[in-house]
């Protein structure tokens, strides 16, 4: 097999699929694209906790195996989407990269950091984004402006404004929440690895000083921020506690499927414990 664009010659396939628990014949068509997606929300949480272990965010496709496939852990936007780029160009499906300005509610601009895809399939072009933690897709949205589609009890849509751009939002219950913004332009891996590193070392990143850590589910969001654990429903009910430094490895398991090594457990509880 030549070279791909997102590695997906370098990719395990089989591993991955056992991963994610797919089973069944994987299609070329919307059914295995929604499939894909749901499995992979459902199989690798959001975390960083990489940045806070003191190691390198590595993106080849070697190293997202081996830290997300071969083991129960996770990763964020760059990590899971360049892995289900991998995927799916394996598969056949044709990928865009997509970069874009994550809002969450704010209108001051910021960087171009997140990362997400477009696919295009049947004539018509997918939102797939695995990668974006708590308020994330569960499954593909369609690429189309006015679009409103209803997932896991939350709702989702995408406008263009009139500046061109597309903004993904949310719709929470005083009315529509922007997520992010992206436009046009196709993006790379190299386009990844630059805002790969901005968002693992650079001092305004929101991920270099605490651990972030979201698992997204039908109905039930997971989220660790700090030492803050939430449990938000669609229902619109939320749970909070406190974590203490000595709890965070159990809780990572019991809550986000994600197993520490004891070193890394114990790196982990002196970050904690020492206020980082």
């Amino acid at each position: 097999m030549s070279e791909l664009v997102w590695g997906g010659d370098e990719l395990d396939l089989g591993a991955y699929m056992r991963r994610i628990g797919f089973e069944g014949q994987a299609r070329l068509d919307g059914a295995t694209l929604r499939a894909l997606h749901r499995a992979h929300v459902a199989a690798f949480p959001f975390e960083n906790l990489e940045i806070l272990l003191g190691r390198p965010v590595r993106l080849d496709v070697a190293a997202l195996q081996a830290k997300m496939v071969a083991v129960p852990r996770g990763g964020y936007c760059h990590e899971q989407n360049l892995l289900l780029a991998a995927v799916l160009e394996r598969l056949g499906f044709s990928v865009t990269g997509i970069g874009a300005r994550v809002r969450n509610g704010s209108a001051k601009p910021r960087p171009v950091t997140h990362f997400a895809l477009a696919v295009e399939l049947d004539g018509g072009r997918w939102l797939c984004d695995v990668g974006f933690g708590g308020e994330g897709l569960l499954e593909p949205l369609p690429l189309a402006d006015g679009v409103r589609v209803r997932q896991g009890g939350w709702t989702f849509g995408i406008v263009r404004e009139p500046t061109g751009l597309h903004v993904l939002r949310s719709l929470h219950p005083d009315g529509w929440f922007d997520l992010y913004t992206f436009g046009e332009e196709p993006r790379f891996p190299a386009d990844c690895a630059v805002m790969n590193h901005y968002t693992a070392t650079h001092p305004g990143s929101p991920f270099v000083s605490r651990a972030v850590v979201q698992r997204t589910e039908p109905g039930v969001r997971r989220s660790l921020v700090g030492s803050s654990f939430s449990v938000a429903r669609s229902n619109g009910t939320v749970e909070r506690h406190e974590v203490k430094c000595q709890e965070v490895a159990a809780l990572l398991e019991r809550e986000f499927g994600i197993e520490l090594t004891e070193a890394d457990a114990g790196t982990l509880a002196r970050v904690y414990s020492s206020g980082s």
